[in-house]
């Protein structure tokens, strides 16, 4: 079985990322997969003409605002990825209110009222249906989601978006650990697959979707990890799910492609220009963020990564240190 890192190789390899609206329609199947989990029937074509044309479906409102609101999130949660800033407990309280914009509930407890639909955290108790596991005491959520927010902040500083299993590995931790603390009294389970897609988009890997054929299984191993108090049994499904799903959109890709995908010649190789160009920008500026590089050198992010990559295969240059504090070195050739 190819590992994460060999099956990203070959998706960048075969440009299947750089096709003409593919992001916007891989961000609206996220969406739809993940308001599907929490029960919304809305389909992935009835999704594009409700956010493209405003075309309502023959669906219930509150499915279709459901997937409104989400959207509205992730492309907020899209523009934060790209600032690098840390997480906050205010930042996540203003990404569940667009989540739950629409669709969240006002809740009147002994303690004080709270909206679901303005991000507020649970001034309630809450167990996973009858008989199941109780979650987190309302009382201590708030001391526990800004030690998420830390805990994150930290890890993040040591990441780098070379290190491609070590991004996904904390993108899966991430979900795991926020959807246990279930600050919120709706939406948590999108909220956490939102928190993980961000991380990817921020270290620019391909971000996962949890399908909806997959919802049992998902859930299941959620529940093992949860009982175990230990989320390898999640992570490693989600890992897996995730190489499954890249997998099957290579090998549509190369079918739609048909005889043309074979006679096509390899790019694999990194053309001396563009490597000179790139190591030229980084003997400049050793500190350059893949941003700062993509907009020096008019290179696509997706691509520069693959160069990038590329030209840390062939040991050409190397990372020092996490994104944050971190520098490039160029490896010199030895000269006799």
């Amino acid at each position: 079985m190819k590992n994460i890192k060999d099956i990203l190789h070959e998706y960048n390899q075969l440009g299947i990322g750089e096709q003409i609206d593919y992001a916007k329609f891989y961000l609206y199947s996220i969406i739809t997969h993940s308001t599907a989990i929490e029960g919304s029937t809305v389909t992935e074509i009835e999704n594009r003409l409700l956010f493209d044309e405003g075309i309502g479906a023959q669906k219930p409102l509150i499915e279709q605002m459901m997937n409104i609101d989400l959207k509205a999130a992730y492309e907020q949660s899209i523009v934060y990825a790209r600032e690098h800033n840390d997480y906050t407990v205010e930042q996540l309280r203003g990404l569940s209110a667009l989540v739950m914009k629409n669709t969240g509930s006002e809740y009147n407890t002994m303690l004080g009222n709270f909206s679901a639909a303005k991000g507020e955290l649970r001034l309630l108790n809450v167990s996973a249906g009858i008989g199941g596991r109780s979650y987190l005491s309302y009382q201590k959520v708030p001391a526990r989601l800004q030690e998420f927010c830390q805990w994150l902040n930290a890890e993040r500083k040591h990441l780098h978006e070379a290190d491609i299993e070590a991004v996904y590995d904390l993108s899966f931790e991430a979900h795991y650990r926020l959807v246990n603390i279930h600050p919120w009294a709706d939406g948590n389970g999108r909220m956490s697959r939102l928190v993980m897609n961000m991380i990817q988009y921020e270290f620019g890997v391909v971000p996962s979707i949890v399908k909806k054929e997959k919802r049992k299984q998902y859930i299941s191993s959620l529940e093992q990890s949860e009982e175990a108090k230990d989320s390898k049994n999640f992570k490693t499904f989600m890992l897996q799910h995730h190489c499954d799903n890249l997998l099957k959109q290579i090998e549509e890709y190369k079918h739609s492609m048909g005889d043309e995908f074979h006679s096509a010649k390899s790019d694999s190789a990194l053309d001396g220009t563009m490597a000179l160009r790139i190591i030229g920008a980084l003997r400049a500026k050793p500190s350059a963020t893949m941003d700062n590089l993509s907009n020096t050198l008019g290179i696509a992010r997706r691509s520069l990564v693959r160069y990038m990559n590329k030209l840390q295969e062939d040991n050409k240059i190397k990372r020092v240190g996490g994104r944050r504090y971190g520098h490039w070195e160029i490896i010199e050739e030895d000269k006799e």
